[in-house]
């Protein structure tokens, strides 16, 4: 077949396979263990399983309604309100959506246009700037250091200006396993005061947090919540990261424009799965809970790896875990992840590619929502390195 020149000008001409596919196929190729992609090796609750297939042979396998099926929509109305003290209408307020991503992607697609601007702190989760580019916009990048990445809110005060639409906030924060004190939150809601800019706060480890921290939402802050979208997932709450259904709320103005985008991209979400959900979610130690599950594999894996030679700071939230490697090898860290998968058998995943620039802090992720047996033999290896 003769080669195909496309006509095609690429929107986005530095994007290729996402590094996560990348380690995951390493991985597969070298039989690793891998705790380089953020997804659990272990079921999800038996009893979910049992009410998508309830909800299968009851007939619930058509369309669901666009903002997502009612039930679902009331149930994360209470536990918001119970956990964070305010009040988001199911009707117009919520919406269920195909994953936490294709949520950020609409909530940036709805509100930004040729020219604005995006502020961005880095390491970020890598879906944020695409979505941004693909909108028109341009990303500003706020960078955070190691190990402790604390917002310098007065810097970033230095980088809000006219164009400046919509600042894009994660916790508890991927990759580095930080997160946003009430502090900081009261900080961006003061910064924020007179301006339109939009929060596109990415919530999605919401109920993993250890030590006693609580999670600080942007629904706890009116002033912050009626500017904000806050975005969520089923997938990391109920260790169902394949099933791809988060939601988003948004005060009743927003909503309607995320919607009209929401519509035109998935327009609704997977029935039963919304069903089953919606049931589920009536047991509140599910999620609740969620923190002392994890604590637990997070305490495990440190305590297995104490006499390394890696080093780290405790995650105070999400299931992920970053490593110093500085006393091993001073090899960059995309080259000493790649080795480390090719020769000792654990992927893991560089933290200079959350990045926008080359910064490069000897410093790997791991995931630890991971089986006990998993965690186990990856801790023998990295003990041996």
């Amino acid at each position: 077949m003769p080669e195909y020149k496309s006509p095609i000008h690429s929107k986005l001409p530095k994007v290729g396979l996402t590094i996560f596919s990348k380690m995951s196929q390493l991985a597969n190729a070298y039989k690793a263990i891998n705790l380089s992609q953020g997804f659990p090796d272990f079921n999800c609750h038996p009893r979910l399983v049992e009410l998508v297939h309830k909800s299968m042979i009851n007939g619930q396998n058509q369309y669901a309604p666009m903002g997502g099926v009612m039930s679902l929509r009331e149930r994360i109305a209470e536990k918001t309100e119970a956990m964070y003290t305010i009040k988001y209408n199911p009707e117009d307020e919520i919406t269920i959506t195909a994953g936490a991503t294709q949520a950020i992607y609409t909530a940036i697609a709805v509100i930004i246009n040729e020219g604005d601007e995006v502020l961005i702190f880095t390491p970020a989760y890598d879906c944020y700037e695409p979505a941004v580019e693909l909108s028109g916009g341009r990303s500003v990048f706020i960078q955070l250091n190691g190990p402790e990445y604390k917002v310098d809110w007065d810097h970033v005060k230095k980088m809000i200006n006219q164009r400046t639409k919509m600042i894009i906030i994660n916790t508890p924060h991927n990759p580095t396993g930080t997160i946003l004190s009430m502090q900081d939150m009261t900080k961006l809601e003061k910064l924020l005061n007179g301006t339109d800019i939009v929060v596109l706060s990415d919530e999605v480890y919401e109920h993993i947090l250890f030590d006693g921290y609580e999670h600080q939402s942007v629904a706890r802050f009116p002033k912050l919540a009626n500017r904000s979208f806050i975005v969520s997932s089923f997938g990391k709450t109920y260790h169902t990261t394949g099933w791809k259904v988060g939601y988003c709320l948004a005060p009743k103005e927003l909503m309607k424009e995320f919607r009209k985008a929401h519509q035109y991209t998935v327009f609704s979400v997977n029935t039963p799965m919304q069903y089953a959900l919606a049931e589920f979610m009536v047991d509140a130690e599910q999620y609740l809970t969620l923190g002392k599950f994890y604590q637990r594999k997070r305490d495990y894996f440190l305590e297995g790896i104490r006499s390394s030679r890696f080093k780290f700071h405790p995650s105070a939230g999400t299931y992920f875990q970053s490593l110093s490697y500085k006393g091993v090898s001073d090899e960059k860290d995309i080259d000493f992840a790649i080795r480390l998968t090719k020769e000792f058998g654990v992927a893991s995943i560089p933290i200079s590619v959350f990045y926008n620039i080359n910064h490069d802090e000897k410093r790997l992720r791991f995931c630890f929502a991971k089986s006990d047996d998993t965690l186990e033999r990856a801790v023998e290896i990295l003990n041996r390195i």
